[in-house]
């Protein structure tokens, strides 16, 4: 497999699998680790689900402006080093039990990440632009893809196994040292990376640095601020008196109406041959967003719904497998200590303060009566966080399976363009919602527990989605990009990505406001059909790709 390729994949994928070890591991237990009420920081649903949106928002928004620096200034070579370091140190500081140092630890992984990961891609890319590789350059990209997922399937069973025998900081400091790895990992491939690896320095056409700070960076930081101070009006429900939520949500909000209209301004300001080109990426931007806002619910709304909702009790054989590899909670049930059901699973707070804490385990609260054990019983569950490894599982199984349909239909002349295969990604999404609006019923409405085969359902058919649209993201912006702005383009998509990942938060932390959890799920289900009036604009955006002779 590897001996058609340029000799640096091997490394690159080692590199990328162990980056993303480190990550998903870290987002497998960042919202469980903030609600833990006695080794956590005992938030609520709300304020773990804003906190982590922010977050993962975040996280994509830097690789727009790490991609430029070592495009033009530092070289991806030391960029990705960089990035791989910072990244680590603050998976390990994750793991200290202060909230001031989990800012840091945040803030490291973010800027981190924006040097680290549009790099690494980029560096790929340049091997396969040479003559002899350019017919293997989907195939190279789609065995880096695999080693992505190879990292985001097996990390969280290292992260299982070592917060049930040690803690969260042993769990954290495991993603830091799957970082360090890919780290050394990428060094150890320096040889092979001639100067494909180095700087490319300010091109004819290119927006100079100044004016992107000038007219995006600066901006946006003063709109933020101004978004962080702005107050609206006081109520039980919006005690902090946030516009829309949060203080950080106002602030993020804020701080994207610049960059907003500076998109816009592409368009206006592009010569009429660049006009729709510009114009139909900005419009896959836009609905986009909405797909990253559905899918990464993955790390908030159904990581609580696996946590609280399913039932993740083992016995028999498979207790003592998952046992022997410590993959496993062990649960006391205390009859009468609780009610059975609390509806919202709410840790009570005033002023920042703990005032009730739950010393018993919140599994047994929605555990039908006929299924519960006897006092003094023990239960074995599977640790909540596995269940993030369904995705990247599917990602495995099925990418193979999508290829070879495209590849069919490519043979019969039927293969769809990228608009279109980007527009059924989100009607297929769109269906995966369904999938949960089900479980809810099935449930009672959270009155039981339901079975895992609900979450591998809708994980698989909503993956079908995200290979049908991921992939060809940053595909059809490379193809339709005036050439003096790709880069900037690219940088919209990644501020797509962004901008969905904050919706999600939000969205996520809207879970206790609804009496009705499938309600929940209907309007998660809304947004996804609204965005499927991509369809409309399908006539449209293939014409344009017909006039720049793609497909």
């Amino acid at each position: 497999m590897w001996k058609s390729h340029p000799k640096a994949l091997p490394y690159l994928f080692l590199s990328e699998m162990w980056e993303r070890f480190g990550y998903y591991l870290m987002i497998g237990i960042f919202t469980l680790y903030l609600k833990d009420v006695e080794a956590g920081f005992s938030m609520t649903e709300k304020e773990a689900s804003d906190l982590y949106g922010t977050f993962i928002a975040l996280v994509f928004l830097t690789p727009f402006i790490g991609g430029l620096v070592a495009d033009r200034y530092l070289g991806y070579k030391k960029s990705i080093i960089i990035g791989g370091l910072m990244m680590g140190v603050g998976y390990f500081m994750m793991g200290i039990h202060s909230l001031q140092m989990l800012y840091v630890a945040m803030t490291l992984v973010i800027v981190g990440n924006g040097f680290f990961k549009p790099n690494i891609s980029t560096l790929l890319g340049n091997f396969y632009n040479e003559e002899k590789y350019k017919d293997k350059k989907d195939e190279g990209y789609n065995i880096f893809y695999m080693g992505i997922n190879v990292g985001a399937f097996i990390c969280n069973f290292f992260g299982a196994a070592l917060k049930i025998l040690f803690g969260w900081q042993y769990a954290f400091m495991a993603a830091g040292v799957g970082m360090f790895i890919g780290v050394l990992v990428f060094m150890l491939g320096s040889k092979y990376y001639g100067n494909k690896a180095e700087k490319k320095g300010v091109q004819p056409g290119d927006m100079p640095f100044y004016k992107i700070v000038l007219f995006i960076l600066l901006p946006s930081v003063v709109f933020g601020v101004i978004g962080w101070l702005l107050k609206g009006v006081q109520s039980d429900a919006n005690p902090d008196s946030a516009l829309f939520g949060s203080d950080s949500t106002d602030a993020f909000i804020f701080a994207c109406i610049p960059v907003v209209l500076f998109y816009a301004s592409l368009y206006f300001k592009a010569k009429v041959e660049d006009k729709r080109p510009i114009g139909a990426l900005l419009a896959i931007f836009g609905v986009v967003i909405l797909f990253w806002a559905v899918f990464k619910l993955n790390g908030s709304a159904l990581n609580n719904w696996g946590d609280k909702y399913t039932d993740r009790e083992l016995t028999g054989t498979s207790q003592r497998v998952a046992s022997r590899l410590v993959l496993t909670d062990t649960l006391t049930y205390k009859k009468d200590s609780v009610p059975l059901y609390d509806e919202v699973f709410r840790i009570q707070k005033k002023d920042g303060e703990v005032i009730k804490t739950v010393d018993y385990p919140l599994y047994f609260r929605n555990v039908h009566k006929d299924k519960l054990p006897e006092e003094g019983g023990k239960v074995f569950t599977w640790s909540a966080n596995l269940s993030q490894s369904i995705n990247p599982g599917w990602v495995i199984m099925l990418t193979p399976l999508v290829v070879a349909f495209f590849t069919f239909l490519r043979n019969r002349r039927k293969e769809p363009s990228t608009p279109t295969k980007i527009a059924f990604g989100l009607l297929i999404s769109a269906l995966s919602v369904l999938v949960m609006v089900a479980a809810v019923k099935a449930g009672n409405n959270g009155a039981e527990k339901v079975s895992v085969w609900w979450l591998v359902a809708n994980y698989g058919i909503i993956t079908i989605g995200e290979l049908f649209l991921s992939p060809m993201g940053l595909s059809i912006v490379s193809k339709l990009s005036p050439t003096n702005i790709t880069s900037l383009m690219m940088g919209g998509w990644f501020l797509s990505t962004s901008i969905g990942n904050k919706l999600s938060g939000v969205l996520a932390s809207m879970w206790d406001t609804y009496e009705d959890k499938s309600h929940f799920f209907w309007v998660n289900f809304a947004l996804l059909l609204f965005a499927t009036l991509l369809f409309v604009l399908l006539r449209q955006l293939n014409s344009v790709m017909t006039e720049k002779g793609i497909k």
